[in-house]
């Protein structure tokens, strides 16, 4: 039976959710704030399967709390559910590790499938990793991804990505100058057959924003790195070690 964890001052809403949760057999834990949640994982508390987390509240807002999350390596899936509509939102909660973003308003069925959808990819994921051997590691040209990890080195430097930065570029990289479609790339992110709220171009604006972070991140390194090409109105490609990467 998985454990969600939800993190929200809104004690109506809170509670509510709790009670349908638990209704369709999650067991559920709620806090009204971040610091008290970041408190009972720290003392020991078994960490949730799923997280549920609300953008704002008071002392720590919801970005906060999922950043010192990942900094305590806490890597339980993130789920934003908030009034905050706005695409600009959307786009800094997953570019910050979450892996989908719902708004309150939509009804309880949703959020269930939504929660279900995360699982499920979630579980296929440990079956994967179970597979896969600590030092296992995938090389291509200057790049090396460590699979079990989920770190990425350019040039022998780590290169700090996001878990969901670090599966687009193992994608890509994987099918070395080879195109791969956007919604592969979201794919990675939501999981398979996930619809973003936005539609097509929504999820290729969601693409395009974790692309250019990733970008970003290894230019920090290496200000002349260029393997991630775009084919327009499709999508990316991790240029062949023979072009320079």
């Amino acid at each position: 039976m998985n454990l969600v964890m939800i993190i929200d001052d809104d004690d109506l809403f809170r509670e509510s959710l709790s009670h349908n949760l638990d209704d369709v057999g999650y067991r559920v834990i709620d806090f009204t704030d971040g610091a008290t949640a970041l408190e009972h994982l720290i003392g020991g508390a078994p960490p949730p399967d799923l997280i549920l987390l609300d953008w704002k509240m008071p002392q720590m807002n919801g970005i906060e709390v999922l950043k010192a999350l990942r900094q305590r390596q806490y890597d339980a899936p993130v789920i934003f559910l908030t009034v905050l509509g706005d695409q600009i939102y959307e786009e800094a909660a997953l570019a910050g590790g979450a892996v989908d973003f719902i708004e309150k308003s939509r009804s309880f069925t949703i959020i269930r499938r939504r929660i279900e959808l995360v699982l499920s990819d979630k579980s296929r994921a440990e079956d994967r990793d179970a597979k896969v051997d600590e030092a296992s590691s995938l090389e291509v040209g200057d790049l090396e991804l460590r699979l079990k990890s989920h770190r990425a080195y350019w040039r022998g430097q780590e290169v700090d990505l996001s878990i969901s930065e670090f599966k687009m570029v193992h994608l890509m990289a994987s099918q070395a100058g080879d195109d791969v479609t956007y919604r592969d790339l979201y794919d990675q992110v939501h999981g398979e057959g996930f619809q973003s709220g936005f539609g097509a171009e929504g999820y290729r604006g969601n693409v395009r924003t974790f692309i250019k972070r990733i970008r970003e991140k290894f230019r920090e390194l290496d200000g002349r790195f260029d393997c991630i090409e775009n084919y327009p109105g499709f999508g990316y490609r991790w240029s062949k070690p023979d072009a320079g990467c």
